[in-house]
Parts: C-alpha cells; structure tokens; sequence
C-alpha cells in the first residue's frame, strides 16, 4: 500500500510542476494568453519549411507539431505533416480537424508551416532526398487506411495525434517521436490493445488511450495515466511530461540524402 500511495504522491507532483512550466512558458511566449479570437490569431509562415520551389529536385518530408488553440495548448499539441514529390513544387500538408466538415482527414487546410492559430510549430521530422521519396507512397496510403476518417473526440481520441501515429506506425522511417503532450497518439480500441508504438519502432499496449505502457526505440518508456504521459527517453535523453512534453535534448529525425 505504501507504495502505491509513493506512486500516486509523485505523479501527482510531475502533474504539477509540469503544469506550471508549461504555464510560465505560454506567459513567457505570448502564444496562448493573447485574448485575440480564433479567426484573428496569426496563421502566416513561421519561416520552417523549405524553399520548394528552390529545391524544386528534392523529395521532403516534415512533420510539425504545435500547441492547440487557446488554454488547450497548456495541455496538449496538434500536429501535422507536409511533403512532396521531387519535381514539385508545392507540399501537401495533411492534418486531422474537428470542425467543418465530417471529413476530419483535411488536405492543404492551411500554409505548409503556418503558425496554429498564434502558436509556433515545432518540427519534429525532417527527410530529404531519395529515401523521401520512397517514403511518400507509404505517407499517402497510410493517410487513405486511416481508421478513423469521420471519428473525432478531443480526449481521449481518436484525433489528430491518433492520424499523426497511425502514419508513424505505417512507416516506421520516418522514426516519428510524437511528444508526451500528443493525447490521443496512444489511443487503441479494445479489440486492439496491443501493437506497434506511433514510432512503429516499439511495443505498446493502451486501453482506450487512457492506461497504458509504451517501450519503444524512439520513445523509450511511457506511461500513460488518463492520457497523461510520463516517462524517459534513453536513446535522446530527455524526461517525457505531461503539458511540456519533453524536457531535455532536442529532437529532430533527419535524414537527408
């Protein structure tokens, strides 16, 4: 019983100091507590993504990651990903959207690395070159067998962090590490509880996204309380919390050829 309650006193506190950084951060930043209006807040060009026009020759994928609107984003993020072909000079961006239509998969529903409505993505994979382009085959038939095409819930998915680790776990090259802060990334049904982690380069085993353990090579160990997640990162260390997502060395999965 003593330890039990030990575990339960210590998450309690990762709860609350992650909370507070991740408060302070959007204070610091500016992005969340703005008080401006969806329809207002910035949207243009954070200057990530490459030139595709200047490398018009070279297949790219990226995947970016940015806090949800408003004080959602005190909790968790939405991702997204962009690539094209080489000869193109366009991306196509694919992300998960909960309003509009009953098509939640949306194409090109904003600019390649736009600012999410006042936040700042954050890129968390960037492949260029030859093994790019065999890549975005798979993206594109991950992104058509996706589960859940007319199915959204914010909590505890499936939603956009769901899409985000189907295709993570479709194509495991692209070694996609969703942070800690990505609910619904670990959302399973019950027919289903075990399988590949969203890297595809480990195991998991999830109830319904809200119990559940994570071992992976990109993730390291996670577990996952209500869709809170905590654990460590061996590989690129780091501490994965709630509301911060991580807490230590950087992360970007490149590989450019």
């Amino acid at each position: 019983m003593i330890y039990l309650k030990t575990f339960i006193i210590g998450f309690l506190c990762i709860m609350l100091l992650s909370f507070g950084q991740s408060w302070s951060k959007a204070k610091q930043s500016g992005e969340v507590f703005t008080g401006q209006h969806w329809w207002t807040a910035r949207q243009d060009s954070a200057g990530i993504a490459p030139d595709p026009v200047q490398l018009r020759d070279t297949a790219i994928v990226q995947i970016y990651a940015a806090p949800t609107y408003g004080w959602r984003g005190l909790v968790a993020v939405h991702p997204w990903i962009i690539f094209k072909k080489a000869g193109e000079t366009q991306y196509s961006r694919y992300d998960v959207i909960s309003w509009g239509s009953d098509d939640v998969v949306r194409r090109d529903y904003a600019i390649p690395d736009g600012y999410w409505y006042g936040s700042r993505p954050k890129l968390l994979v960037d492949h260029r070159g030859a093994r790019a382009e065999a890549m975005i085959p798979r993206i594109e038939a991950a992104i058509n067998s996706y589960p859940y095409p007319h199915t959204y819930h914010a909590w505890p998915g499936p939603n956009s962090n769901t899409f985000m680790a189907h295709i993570g776990r479709e194509v495991p090259e692209l070694r996609l590490d969703l942070p800690a802060n990505a609910i619904g990334k670990d959302y399973r049904t019950l027919l289903h509880p075990i399988g590949l982690s969203p890297s595809g380069r480990g195991v998991q085993v999830s109830l319904l996204g809200v119990l559940g353990v994570t071992l992976g090579v990109e993730e390291g160990v996670e577990i996952n309380i209500l869709g809170f997640n905590v654990g460590v990162d061996v590989m690129s260390p780091a501490l994965r919390l709630p509301f911060i997502g991580r807490l230590g060395y950087d992360k970007v999965a490149r590989d450019k050829s």
